[in-house]
């Protein structure tokens, strides 16, 4: 019977389930910013090498 009251007090457990869960939103939030943030990566890559490229090819560098 002590076992269980003992159980029924430890609030350990319930610290493990609340960090668990501000994990998993933490992890969401940052799952759906990647996300939204996917493609304005994409299109800075993309023009960035663009960039390179023309310095490389031409002498039309805007800074050496």
């Amino acid at each position: 019977m002590t076992f269980v009251k003992t159980f029924l007090r430890d609030e350990s457990g319930a610290s493990a389930a609340e960090y668990a869960l501000i994990l998993a939103v933490v992890g969401a939030a940052i799952g759906v910013a990647a996300f939204a943030l996917g493609s304005e990566v994409k299109i800075a890559i993309d023009s960035a090498t663009s960039d390179v490229r023309e310095c490389n090819t031409t002498t039309g560098c805007t800074n050496p």
